[in-house]
């Protein structure tokens, strides 16, 4: 059976907090990851689509909610899946108070959407040990409910040389590596995404 893949994606809408969030009537996937780590380039490579997610040359700009929802096609069966998109984390330049409002907005939404399923924290392999990345996955490990899933994802794998991806994979042996410009990588999350919400088992043995 060929791998699954996302035939339908359409951005949906932004919102500034769960209250003005959509109606969690769909399993959600959650990308959270600091600013410039490749959030929207990841989300395009996902779906397949060139500009679905936009991306800024400004770190830190993006600092809305935003929600796509996807239609994954597997066999002969499709899942309807929702993709959230979290506003970057770690970048300086964003005013005192809006930064406020915006971490009790983003905890908010994390600790108490009861439809998110996975979260995946995507990482830059360039810098795999940074603070804040290991503090972030700390904190949810904290109120991470049974039924949701913790994920790690590499961006910029083809940023490293084969000593340095081999020793990535030693140090974190549960986590994914995906490189958006060469395309890969993109599969086996598929896979994790579909096994942790739908509890297909085909999709994670074939991996």
């Amino acid at each position: 059976m060929e791998a699954p893949r996302i035939i339908e994606a359409e951005f949906i809408k932004s919102a500034q907090s769960i209250q003005d969030s959509l109606p969690e009537d769909m399993s959600e996937v959650v990308f959270l990851g600091r600013s410039n780590v490749g959030k929207s380039s990841t989300l395009n490579l996902l779906t397949n689509r060139k500009n679905l997610a936009k991306s800024s040359a400004t770190p830190g700009k993006t600092q809305l909610i935003n929600f796509f929802e996807t239609t994954y096609k597997y066999g002969e069966a499709r899942y309807p899946v929702r993709f959230v998109d979290l506003p970057g984390f770690g970048y300086a330049k964003v005013s005192k108070s809006l930064k406020q409002i915006w971490q009790k907005n983003l905890v908010e939404f994390i600790k108490e959407r009861v439809s998110i399923r996975l979260f995946i924290h995507l990482r830059d392999a360039r810098h795999p040990h940074a603070k804040i990345d290991d503090d972030v996955e700390a904190y949810i490990s904290d109120f991470i409910r049974p039924d949701q899933r913790y994920l790690t994802v590499f961006t910029k794998i083809d940023k490293l040389n084969q000593k340095e991806r081999n020793k990535l994979k030693r140090e974190f042996p549960g986590a994914i590596t995906i490189s958006n410009l060469k395309k890969s990588g993109q599969d086996r999350v598929h896979k994790e995404i579909l096994t942790t919400i739908f509890d297909i088992k085909e999709a994670e043995d074939e991996s």
